[in-house]
């Protein structure tokens, strides 16, 4: 009898940890949540960024214990001291840029690689540096095993670009330079777009938005945030 119990109990538990709960959202279904309440209502109107981050999960990019937090409007750490940015800014960013289907981007600051994969869906190739090695490692094994195949990573230091890839139609920096490096602004090409967080460590920054045309460079301030700062190597 004890056994015959002791087996039905089990049998029990089983069943009720693979029973969905009542309510709860899927992945999908918290994405397209995000995508009408953190996004839209902000601005976010470029269709192929909607669509961008409509496609891609979030929750593939951070570590297990944040994965219930993936569509939470806020960054999220990711080891070695690093974030993976708030869906909004990422968000922004990206439409900032003003990409199309046959450009080439670069991005510094690989980081998770959920960025990089936003920017895989809209573009022809993006171009990624991050400096921590494992962060790359990492980032490189998200994107693999979501079956990215036109983002390119490299384990490096970003301040000096992808020289022999250059020049890149989008430049987009994805963390905090005190200053805005003159080696990103001549491998951008003509009629490129930069976005860079600049400002004091560990303060507020600006985010910056750079224009080359006929080799005159206009830039713009587009909002205050906060980024964690741009590594180098020393």
């Amino acid at each position: 009898m004890k056994l015959v119990l002791r087996i039905s109990l089990t049998l029990l538990f089983y069943l009720l940890l693979n029973v969905p709960v009542y309510g709860q959202e899927s992945p999908t279904e918290k994405r397209q949540k995000m995508i009408s309440e953190q996004l839209i209502p902000r601005g976010i109107s470029d269709r192929e960024t909607l669509k961008a981050m409509g496609r891609i999960p979030r929750e593939a990019f951070v570590p297990v214990s944040q994965k219930p937090y993936a569509y939470d409007d806020r960054p999220l750490p990711i080891g070695d001291g690093q974030t993976i940015s708030q869906p909004f800014m990422v968000a922004f960013m990206t439409q900032a840029l003003r990409l199309k289907k046959s450009d080439r981007v670069l991005e510094i600051g690989t980081g998770s690689g959920y960025q990089a994969a936003v920017l895989s869906q809209i573009v022809d190739t993006v171009y990624t540096i991050e400096i921590i090695p494992s962060l790359a490692e990492r980032a490189s094994r998200h994107l693999k095993n979501l079956n990215i195949d036109n983002v390119q990573i490299r384990n490096g230091d970003g301040y000096f670009g992808w020289e022999e890839k250059s020049p890149f139609d989008a430049i987009i920096v994805t963390a905090g330079a005190e200053t805005i490096p003159p080696v990103l602004v001549e491998q951008l090409s003509e009629d490129g777009i930069m976005i860079i967080p600049v400002g004091p460590h560990r303060g507020v920054r600006q985010l910056i938005k750079l224009t080359k045309k006929k080799g005159k460079i206009k830039t713009k301030s587009l909002m205050d945030v906060r980024f964690v700062p741009f590594v180098r190597n020393r």
